[in-house]
């Protein structure tokens, strides 16, 4: 049975441009599509047909091809002869036989249409000061993203009508061409390698079936999280084309740098200034923590400068446990200033009294001085 002209199949005229070939395909893929024709089998043989014609003349190839040599450019007779460039469907399609007994049928790629289709992840920084991470905290924020259209569902097409299976590669998302004895894998540029084509878009979103607006989402802190530390929202991320899965969302937190206190790990650090005569004679301070609360502490009598105290459990919360760090202190003894006649009188008098079991360190450095010069 001899073929239908394939310019006749889709209706259009021979010298039709790419864009009016691609709107009667569309328009004639709608009709015929077995999804609304279930039970019909002559509309599924038409579908059948007009996807051919299409893929053999969407290509400016195989159509100039067709244009020359008509059906026999495809089936290997005679008429093609040697004028046709090289152009060889047969060889391509048995090379993509064996291909498929090794590596499976590339008509049914559905984990690489998925793939192609999923929502990307999205990245959200939230800042939080110190104070939050030691008590965890709960909050909504705002993410702009591409959710699913309201209009198409997310199938891209109007009045939710789904995408077809691209012709041209079958569904798989990818075509492939032989080059000698190898085998070239592409993208297919029809459906841009999701493997399906809009018939009829969507006017909300293009047909992409999803649009740009933001989204709230309640996010709990843990107690005890740290500045680059990252949550994952499964799910949260940027809808799927045309209905493909939906990405993550993944929260990085940033703590803000706190007045008094550094952080390293679990532990805390404070620098705390003591007057000359409280780290002479001792006593005790007032001290802040970080859960707002005050602590006194014990000064030793005769604490030198950076002197370390460290608090036991009063540093941050250690992640997902019960246990807490410790608070470090470092004192930072102040020598006095702008002092009036009588403190100086004071500091002379208790100077000239002093001896080298009063300035034990100072008294010894400058004995080993006079040793060695003499």
């Amino acid at each position: 049975m001899e073929k239908k002209d394939y310019y006749e199949i889709l209706g259009v005229d021979k010298s039709c441009d790419d864009k009016t070939l691609k709107s009667s395909f569309r328009k004639l893929a709608k009709e015929y599509h077995p999804d609304h024709n279930a039970g019909k089998p002559e509309a599924e043989a038409k579908f059948k047909e007009i996807s051919e014609a299409y893929e053999r003349l969407k290509n400016p190839e195989s159509r100039a091809a067709y244009d020359r040599y008509g059906h026999a450019a495809f089936d290997g007779g005679g008429g093609r002869g040697n004028h046709s460039g090289g152009f060889d469907g047969n060889f391509s399609s048995a090379f993509s036989d064996i291909f498929n007994d090794f590596f499976g049928d590339f008509s049914n790629s559905t984990r690489s249409r998925e793939t192609s289709n999923r929502g990307s992840d999205l990245r959200y920084t939230l800042e939080i000061t110190l104070e939050e991470a030691y008590n965890g905290k709960s909050d909504t924020i705002n993410v702009p993203i591409n959710t699913e259209c309201s209009g198409c569902k997310g199938n891209g097409g109007v009045n939710g009508e789904s995408p077809i299976v691209c012709p041209n590669c079958q569904g798989s998302g990818k075509t492939r061409a032989s080059q000698g004895f190898f085998m070239i894998e592409r993208s297919c540029t029809s459906c841009n390698g999701s493997g399906q084509i809009v018939v009829n878009p969507c006017k909300s979103c293009g047909g992409q079936g999803r649009v740009k607006k933001p989204k709230k989402l309640s996010i709990n802190i843990p107690a005890g999280v740290e500045d680059g530390n990252r949550i994952r929202l499964s799910g949260q991320g940027e809808a799927g084309l045309r209905g493909g899965r939906t990405g993550d969302l993944y929260i990085f937190v940033s703590i803000k740098p706190h007045k008094l206190f550094q952080r390293d790990g679990s532990d805390l650090y404070c620098n705390v200034p003591v007057s000359m005569a409280t780290a002479a004679l001792g006593g005790q301070i007032d001290i802040p923590t970080i859960d707002g609360s005050k602590l006194s502490v014990s000064i030793p009598e005769g604490s030198q400068n950076n002197k370390h105290l460290r608090l036991r459990g009063k540093g941050m919360p250690i992640l997902r446990q019960k246990n807490f760090g410790d608070l470090h202190l470092q004192i930072s003894v102040e020598t006095p200033v702008n002092l009036n006649k009588k403190q100086k009188k004071l500091l002379e008098e208790f100077q000239n009294i002093s001896d080298e079991k009063n300035n034990p360190v100072s008294d010894g450095f400058f004995k080993k001085l006079r040793d060695l010069w003499h």
